[in-house]
């Protein structure tokens, strides 16, 4: 009998490039149990000074956000980014299509770092540009494309948002995503049978928003899989469909059910749930309220003393909340402990590791979008921010 030799290789010690895309970090990470971590990190960031602008989301480690100049949502962060033109670094601690984002948004002279590459989205993996390519010609095949706009999520890739501007479509957040479907709606509204959306590639977040806030059926939403001949539709379901989803999902929000808000409810008399639209419909419809990150920390912040929350999102922000409110009854909507894995991969040590390097002069993970990618994902931007009403936010 033969023994294999299959060595482990922690991320930052070795590579093996085959196994699992964007994992490589060129040159050695500190070890998590370094004691001197946090001194390290700051003795960085003192060193570059105005040279790096630290960008933390809000479903980071505390061991991050610690060092983070500003924290806030994707698209938020972008902006900040923006806003910081003498920047020259750009640490960006989320993940690949944030980091992505404030490429897009900031100048070309800024360079945007991610300190782990590993740090990607499970949802925005789920549409890829050949997919969505695929799913556009069997539309075309159908008869139908020319009556559909396409609108896709602030978490997908810089190349999806580019296939949307190039195709009159727009981004959305999560909390102008009803204004943005109506924009597509009246884009198209002078044809027959009206416009349809492919909207991806959060098939929760689409479904919510067009039957909760649009006043659209179940029955007027289909969704595409991309694994499945055709999307697994039928011709006949495609022309009657109003709403076309993507079959992806967030593997966080996705996991909170229906049945843990029945037992709190029944164990903890007023308690109110509190979720984000990426949550299944079953889950949104048990719900006292429903938004955004931005929304549901607002909410807890305005919230009497006393009162009681069950909240469904990502773990890091949720006990961030509790610790920042021990007046409030707060606590997660799940049974067993979710955190969001690839947001996780930023740690401490890659961001000591990225830090580090920038000072010694060695620009490491820089996220860069192509020129024609990025015009064409700036139509897209900017059509969301020319829409009325709401914020931009996640």
């Amino acid at each position: 009998m033969t023994t294999i030799d299959l060595p482990l290789l922690p991320l930052g010690k070795g590579r093996d490039l085959s196994a699992e895309r964007g994992v490589e970090c060129p040159g050695d990470l500190p070890a998590a149990s370094d004691p001197d971590l946090v001194a390290r990190a700051r003795a960085a960031k003192a060193a570059l000074g105005e040279r790096v602008f630290v960008l933390g989301h809000h479903y980071q480690r505390d061991e991050v956000i610690e060092f983070a100049d500003v924290t806030g949502d994707s698209f938020k962060l972008a902006r900040d980014a923006a806003g910081r033109p003498d920047a020259e670094f750009i640490v960006f601690c989320g993940v690949h299509f944030m980091a992505e984002s404030a490429d897009i948004l900031t100048a070309d002279s800024q360079k945007v770092i991610l300190p782990d590459l590993a740090a990607g989205c499970s949802m925005a993996d789920m549409a890829r540009l050949g997919q969505v390519e695929d799913a556009w010609d069997a539309m075309a095949a159908a008869g139908i494309q020319g009556s559909i706009v396409p609108v896709t999520y602030m978490n997908s890739s810089a190349d999806i948002k580019a296939f949307c501007g190039r195709n009159g479509g727009v981004v959305c957040t999560s909390s102008n995503a009803d204004v943005a479907l109506e924009w597509a709606f009246e884009q198209k509204a002078d044809l027959e049978g009206g416009a349809k959306i492919l909207f991806f590639p959060d098939q929760h977040l689409g479904r919510n928003t067009a039957v909760l806030k649009m006043g659209f059926s179940l029955d007027d939403c289909v969704v595409w899989d991309p694994r499945q001949p055709n999307g697994g539709l039928s011709v006949e379901e495609l022309r009657d469909a109003r709403m076309i989803l993507w079959k992806g999902h967030c593997s966080v929000h996705g996991r909170f059910t229906a049945d843990v808000i029945d037992e709190l409810r029944a164990k903890h008399e007023g308690i109110n749930i509190l979720v984000h639209p990426e949550c299944t419909h079953e889950v949104v419809l048990k719900a006292d309220l429903v938004g955004s990150t931005e929304f549901i920390i607002k909410t807890i912040e305005a919230a009497e003393p006393g009162t009681s929350w069950a909240i469904g999102t990502e773990l890091n922000l949720v006990k961030r909340l509790a610790d920042a409110h021990p007046d409030k009854n707060i606590v997660f909507l799940d049974r067993n402990v979710c955190y969001c894995s690839t947001m996780n991969r930023i740690d401490l040590p890659h961001f000591v590791w990225a830090m580090e390097s920038l000072v010694a002069g060695q620009v490491v993970n820089q996220i860069t979008v192509d020129d024609d990618t990025e015009r064409d994902a700036l139509v897209a931007l900017q059509r969301m921010l020319d829409l009325p009403g709401k914020s931009h936010r996640d």
